[in-house]
């Protein structure tokens, strides 16, 4: 048994141990305290700053994309209201039931359906589902009118990209899409749901111009991410307005007056300053469907088109230019020294070793100087021109006239045709070049490729006498400048005597003026308004020995696709050329049958029209980085 401890004892130790659980609990309550100082004093701010992100989110606001005008301020590319039906899961009992009433007022497909069920199952319950987009003004009516039958449904406004022409400026313009997984930069306005951005044309080329800059809106959410209510809103910078160099209204009538053919492109430029007026390639296509999403079935029928309506042949359809290259070669002839009095005689062939070249006029044309081989367009001529000058003097020249390099217009996707060189052959194929090749490439096939546009701007620097006037689309953006539609202050040139722009300018004028010319029935009769040209027939195929015997077969009974393209080149007024134009017809048969037709149409309605002479809209250039 243990005795009883004595009493002081006893105190003593109760007081050592509450001195040490007092101790304890002012050193915890200190301790509390100097924590509560620390979160509520010194880290005050830094704690209501990340209070607030977790109520206060910020979101990007798109933009309003930039519009595209043409020189006189007709719109090419627009905005419009977008109005949507949208249904949000947790304001109706029944998503089923409620989709089944609406397709009462709105047409939705048993795939529609299935979509809305599978996102609204997947979404949270407080996200909007969009139903169906860009509404009839009486669609919307409607679903207003029957909004208490329609619980969880509402309509919602934006704006979707609109192209008023539709396919007539398609292949300049291009259109607007969805951005893809390879479009991500790191731009998180990029990562908006419905953000469209350029994908091809003008859309493309000049989208961070047209993008403009995203405005901020900050709501206030819930622990769930519901929002409760916008605090501020900052709108976005709109886009910038683009003024293209087109007329509208000539874009239109060469695009109509293309529809016609099959598959055709012409282009209109100013020779002077390089303004494209029109640029029109058939057939087209609607680019209003790639911006709300186009159907799988619609891609492949755009895609498996033999006539290839996605492809913008004013600069990338690669031809053989005919006979509209001979001007190239007549240039080069006298560059060389060889007289254009000169007359070789044409009796329908010549012969190169064991080759035999022959020339569309069977019976031949007799003797021919260079005014009369170009006036009727004399191949055996050419023929013998190119013997002596050389396809190195030949290529030479036409990349002075802007041949066999793309020209650099504000266009995505132009390519850069053909023209070759010996040099060319050897590193391109691996082989020796052939005299006999010299023969063909004069008359413009063979090896020869060319593009519409630059068919166009070959004429454009003939027309304006040897100057090295580049074609552009952009005039630039909206806003007072000065009118920059006069006359460059100095184009550069080409380094060719005026007495042998002379020589070409007069054949090419007798081509459509003079009797027994290769356009004379297409020619401008309008006094002041007459247009000198070339014609131009390129063949696709091969005829045989066999088939010369025989007599050659008529471009109208063969297969489309072996048909030979038609081309005719020409500018006006002759006595002051503006305009020049070129125009393509893909397996035409002659150029003076299926090319020169329109493009006296085309160039009679430039002229009448005259959109040089009329007052455009005031432009400023773009500020730099723009194209990108």
């Amino acid at each position: 048994m243990v005795g009883k401890r004595d009493p002081k004892e006893r105190v003593k130790i109760f007081n050592r141990r509450s001195l040490v659980l007092g101790g304890l609990q002012a050193a915890l309550f200190g301790g509390l305290a100097a924590r509560m100082y620390y979160l509520q004093v010194l880290e005050a701010d830094r704690y209501h700053m990340l209070a607030e992100e977790n109520r206060i989110n910020l979101r990007l606001v798109p933009p309003l994309r930039g519009r595209i005008l043409d020189r006189f301020g007709t719109l090419l590319a627009t905005n419009r209201k977008n109005y949507r039906a949208v249904i949000v899961r947790e304001q109706t009992p029944d998503v089923a039931q409620t989709l089944e009433a609406l397709r009462g007022i709105l047409h939705l497909s048993e795939e529609d359906v299935e979509r809305i069920l599978r996102e609204t199952r997947r979404k949270r319950a407080f996200v909007p589902v969009i139903l169906r987009e860009n509404l009839s003004w009486r669609e919307v009516s409607r679903v207003e009118i029957n909004a208490p039958e329609l619980p969880g449904i509402s309509i919602e406004a934006g704006n979707t990209r609109s192209y008023p022409h539709g396919s007539n400026m398609t292949h300049i313009l291009g259109y607007v899409s969805a951005v893809a997984e390879k479009d991500l930069t790191g731009d998180p306005l990029l990562e908006l749901p419905g953000f469209r951005i350029g994908k091809q044309g003008i859309e493309r080329k000049y989208d961070m111009s047209l993008r403009g800059g995203a405005g901020r809106s900050h709501v206030e959410v819930n622990a769930l991410g519901r929002v409760i209510r916008e605090v501020e809103r900052t709108e976005g910078t709109p886009g910038q307005d683009l003024v293209l160099s087109l007329d509208a209204g000539l874009q239109n009538f060469a695009h109509q007056r293309l529809i016609g053919e099959l598959s055709a492109a012409a282009v209109v430029m100013d020779v002077w300053n390089g303004d494209v007026l029109a640029l029109a390639s058939v057939p087209g296509y609607d680019p209003n469907p790639f911006n709300h999403g186009i159907s799988s079935k619609d891609w492949q029928d755009l895609v498996k088109n033999p006539y290839t309506p996605l492809t913008n042949k004013a600069i990338a359809g690669q031809y053989a230019p005919g006979s509209t290259f001979k001007m190239v070669v007549a240039l080069a002839a006298l560059e060389a020294g060889i007289s254009p009095k000169r007359k070789y005689f044409c009796q329908g062939v010549v012969r190169l070793g064991n080759a035999r070249f022959h020339c569309w006029k069977k019976q031949g044309h007799g003797h021919m100087n260079m005014h009369l081989g170009i006036k009727h367009s004399c191949d055996v001529y050419f023929y013998e021109l190119a013997k002596e000058v050389g396809i190195d003097r030949i290529a030479a020249m036409a990349k002075r006239f802007g041949l066999g390099a793309a020209t650099g217009i504000d266009l995505p996707g132009e390519r850069a045709g053909a023209i070759p060189t010996k040099d060319w052959k050897m590193a391109v194929i691996g082989e020796r070049w052939q005299r006999g090749e010299t023969l063909v490439a004069a008359i413009g096939q063979g090896f020869v490729l060319a593009t519409p546009l630059q068919l166009a701007l070959m004429t454009a620097r003939i027309a304006n006498g040897g100057r090295a006037v580049q074609p552009r689309l952009l005039r630039g953006r909206l806003a007072p400048a000065e009118d920059p539609s006069a006359l460059p202050p100095e184009l550069p040139s080409l380094g060719i005597p005026d007495s042998h722009m002379a020589i070409i300018h007069e054949a090419m004028n007798a081509v459509t003026n003079e009797l027994y010319g290769t356009a004379y029935r297409s020619r401008i009769q309008e006094e002041g308004m007459e247009m000198a040209g070339k014609t131009g027939t390129s063949q696709v195929r091969r005829i045989t020995l066999a088939e010369r015997r025989a007599g050659v077969t008529k471009n109208e009974d063969l297969p489309w696709k072996r048909r030979d393209h038609a081309l005719f080149v020409s500018f006006a007024p002759v006595a002051a050329p503006r305009y020049a134009c070129a125009v393509v017809v893909e397996h035409g048969g002659g150029g003076s049958k299926a090319a020169a037709p329109i493009a006296h149409d085309i160039l009679l309605e430039t002229q009448l029209r005259d959109p040089l002479a009329r007052t455009g809209l005031p432009v400023a250039a773009l500020p730099s980085g723009s194209e990108v």
